[in-house]
């Protein structure tokens, strides 16, 4: 028996690794037919998977007055079997199809509440009482929807265990081991961060750290992603450290693959912050993937991942002077360097994958599914 499942958001590109690449295909496979409602700029069948568009909005404004209510009436005319949104902004949209008699889930990537209290768009003397509210809805909500599918055991926690199954954002195993892979001792001294951009996520102290390296290493600091908010990309470029920085944009995940797979570190230098404490990042798990050291924030949660993988160097995450001697040993460790990467790729392929996660979320879609329909 086939199903229609419908997959909302408003806020992310079709084509992103959770919502596209993990969960629509894997459920596409088992169940049948998946439509992604997602901003894009026409109607396409991508690997099977029919991609719905909403306009993309122009600004944060025209997103959460338009087109959250596109996404719903989209959502609406399809009349499925499952409705499963990825946006806390589209809570609403949720509960409006509850209204209508649908099975809905709530994914939950990140711990949202937590996250706005470092929202630099919402001024900071409100982020603590937006912060509150946002928590309130979410609890609120959570006891009338189908499910949640949380990414992290942390966030799970702050919803009913009866309806929450953890999906963590673990890599698909193979998936971003390069063609063009390079073996580890001919690699340049490329050190790597692929992802979003931001000061929380220590770009300041990345490029800081490179030019504390000495230039007998000829080290580079390869950056690929997007600058948030945009006008932070000027900021650090006057920085005097990027004259050592290689910077990509934002590249498809078979550029990263190759990226990956030339460089000798990978970095995850998130702020200690309150949503990055206890955060599950898919980068790190993603160097460890592709079988190259990380030098990392020390945080309780990720010293026990790294220690336990042998797979990095932690450090304080503010420190550029602590970031850079870190990957000066490693580049000039680089048999030791190799080890660590290999042990990395070892705890992926026993541990931290996705092909694990996606038995987790088949299970919570046939027990939702065996309650009948109700269409």
């Amino acid at each position: 028996m086939t199903y229609k499942i419908v997959h909302l958001t408003s806020v992310h590109k079709p084509n992103d690794t959770r919502i596209f690449i993990k969960e629509c295909k894997t459920l596409q496979k088992k169940f049948g037919e998946v439509i992604l409602i997602a901003p894009h700029d026409k109607n396409e069948v991508i690997d099977g998977i029919k991609i719905y568009p909403v306009p993309k909005p122009k600004n944060r404004k025209e997103r959460m007055l338009k087109t959250i209510w596109r996404v719903y009436k989209y959502a609406l005319s399809l009349n499925a079997d499952i409705y499963h949104f990825h946006d806390p902004e589209l809570i609403p949209i949720g509960l409006l199809l509850k209204a209508r008699g649908k099975k809905v889930i709530y994914d939950v990537h990140e711990d949202v509440p937590k996250q706005i209290l470092n929202k630099y768009w919402i001024p900071a003397y409100l982020r603590k009482i937006v912060s509150e509210l946002t928590a309130l809805l979410e609890k609120i909500s959570a006891n009338v929807f189908d499910g949640i599918v949380a990414a992290t055991p942390s966030i799970a926690k702050r919803f009913p265990d009866k309806k929450t199954v953890v999906v963590q954002n673990f890599p698909i195993i193979n998936e971003l081991v390069s063609e063009k892979h390079i073996e580890y001792g001919q690699r340049p001294n490329n050190i790597v961060y692929i992802g979003g951009i931001a000061e929380i996520r220590g770009i300041k102290e990345m490029v800081q750290a490179v030019e504390f390296l000495p230039d007998y290493l000829n080290a580079k600091l390869v950056l690929a992603g997007n600058f948030t908010p945009p006008s932070l990309e000027e900021k650090i470029k006057n920085l005097s450290g990027w004259k050592y920085v290689e910077f990509k944009g934002w590249v498809s995940r078979r550029e990263a693959s190759y990226l990956l797979g030339s460089a000798r570190v990978g970095l995850v230098l998130f702020h200690p912050v309150p949503n990055h404490i206890e955060a599950q990042p898919n980068k790190l798990f993603e160097y460890m993937s592709a079988g190259i050291p990380v030098v990392a924030s020390d945080f309780p949660l990720w010293r026990e991942i790294i220690k336990d993988a042998d797979c990095g160097i932690l450090v304080d995450p503010l420190n550029p002077e602590a970031i850079a001697d870190a990957i000066k040993w490693l580049l000039e460790h680089p048999k030791d360097a190799e080890e660590m990467g290999r042990k990395g790729r070892e705890a992926i392929i026993k541990k931290y994958n996705w092909e694990s996660e996606a038995k987790k979320l088949i299970i919570f879609y046939e027990k939702l599914l065996m309650r009948g329909s109700q269409k």
